[in-house]
């Protein structure tokens, strides 16, 4: 049961090997799809040199590069994870265990944890707070979904730039498909001073705001 991870990379070299290098102490049968989204920094070829398959685009920012890398992926299993993030020991059995047993789960959601990248300066790390317990409400590292369910309800939404994540569950849970939750903690998430939620949270707000209006929409309809 082959599973595909799809990992989209904006200048991402400093965190990339680690990220590969957790994947690969999973001991299960995977391929690494790692979409350079107009990196300056040698993403490609540190990937490349790591065993991914790689593919570079333009800068289009992460719902086209996952949606690029769907569809090169050939596995039965999608799993996507951010380059900066570990994914915890044994955290791909764990999340496919129950689509193994249940035939009907559509996808399979563990928990995240946070910390701090090491590396960064006390100043930043000041400015940091991560969430001292584990948690569920995310995509990367997470979460584990049958391939054919994208052929349902459709990829990522390209016209939004951070709220991508957001649209695709909402989408999921307003289609009826079967998922579950698990307490295991499948993926570390870490905190650095160029995560994506902290610089761009206007961009954020102004995703989440649009989604909501939306959402909002279809009810009255």
């Amino acid at each position: 049961m082959l599973i595909s991870v799809i990992i989209p990379c904006y200048n991402g070299s400093k965190y990339l090997p680690e990220a590969i290098t957790s994947l690969r102490q999973q001991g299960m049968e995977i391929e690494i799809i790692v979409i350079d989204d107009g990196s300056t920094d040698g993403t490609a070829k540190i990937a490349k040199s790591l065993g991914c398959i790689v593919r570079t685009i333009p800068n289009s920012g992460a719902a086209t590069a996952r949606n690029t890398g769907l569809k090169l992926a050939t596995g039965d299993f999608i799993l996507f994870q951010d380059h900066d993030d570990l994914m915890k020991k044994g955290a791909l059995a764990n999340l496919l265990a129950p689509l193994k047993q249940n035939s009907s789960l559509s996808a399979v959601m563990g928990q995240a944890i946070d910390f701090i990248s090491p590396d960064i300066s006390p100043e930043e790390m000041r400015l940091l707070a991560p969430r001292t317990q584990p948690y569920y409400g995310f995509l990367s590292g997470a979460a584990l979904f049958r391939r054919d369910i994208f052929d349902i309800i459709g990829s990522f939404t390209e016209s939004l730039i951070t709220g991508e994540t957001v649209d695709f569950l909402m989408r999921l849970k307003e289609s009826g498909l079967p998922t579950i939750k698990i307490e295991t903690i499948t993926v570390a998430r870490r905190l650095h001073s160029n995560n994506t939620g902290r610089t761009m949270k206007k961009q954020e707000h102004k995703d989440y705001a649009s989604l909501l209006r939306r959402k909002l929409a279809a009810r009255r309809s």
